[in-house]
């Protein structure tokens, strides 16, 4: 999507307004969960825990909610019955979609998301259809009013990131997901705060839609990104700046 730093914002004000911060907690908490049972409840040896307890204290879920969810994660603690599962599917003008869910219920998750979609100018896929347009990669993002490019690529270059973009009011840092970790500490050593940080996967090749397919995008990646269970949509589109004026308005 041209501009992620104009979608970042605009969807967190609207979370906001709507009041989302519990999902954001549950969310925040069931990535915790996979994390800890995928590769174990020390955050100095399981990088995906790192970023997830990271990501955690950036909603400002509880110290206490951080500590149980790990620990469902481990089995120290009932509630970490928990699967990580992705969907593919097509949205308004062809677009391609992937949907990262966090499930204690797979039937019930994937019925949920395909009425969404069929609802929604959209439809599921068989797996395999889209996952090959796009690549996994680490994103931070830093705001351009408080950090120059020469200071991004500094620190970036030097803690390993593969690449650093323009991206609107915005600097994108791309690194390898094995490095997203040592990347994300560098800046933190550095004492520079990126408004977002993940990693996602990213579509290799992206398709223009019009403002009308735009707004019914923006639409149906928000009643996705407001399921309990989904935790991450990726798509291949170029939003045009009237979508979101449109939408936002």
């Amino acid at each position: 999507m041209a501009g992620h730093s104009k979608w970042h914002n605009i969807m967190h004000r609207k979370g906001r307004q709507d009041a989302k911060r519990g999902k954001a907690f549950t969310k925040a908490a069931k990535e915790i969960i996979i994390a800890a049972k995928d590769g174990g409840g020390d955050i100095e040896t399981n990088a995906r825990l790192r970023a997830a307890v990271q990501a955690a204290k950036s909603v400002n879920l509880p110290k206490d909610k951080i500590e149980n969810a790990i620990k469902k994660g481990t089995g120290e603690l009932d509630g970490g019955e928990m699967f990580e599962v992705m969907y593919e599917g097509y949205g308004p003008g062809g677009v391609a979609l992937l949907v990262d869910a966090a499930t204690d219920n797979k039937n019930r998750t994937v019925a949920e998301i395909r009425h969404i979609l069929s609802r929604n100018n959209g439809n599921m896929g068989e797996a395999g259809c889209v996952a090959w347009m796009f690549e996994k990669k680490g994103t931070l993002y830093f705001d351009k009013e408080t950090y120059s490019e020469e200071q991004v690529m500094e620190v970036g270059l030097e803690a390993g990131a593969d690449d650093i973009r323009d991206d609107d009011d915005a600097w994108e840092v791309r690194t390898a997901p094995e490095d997203f970790s040592d990347v994300q500490a560098g800046f933190e050593t550095a004492g520079m705060n990126p408004t977002s940080a993940e990693v996602s996967m990213l579509a290799q090749n992206n398709i223009d839609l019009d403002t009308a397919q735009g707004v019914k995008l923006i639409k149906l990646l928000e009643l996705l990104e407001d399921h309990d269970d989904v935790q991450k949509v990726h798509h291949n589109a170029n939003v045009p700046d009237e979508a979101f004026e449109e939408y936002a308005g």
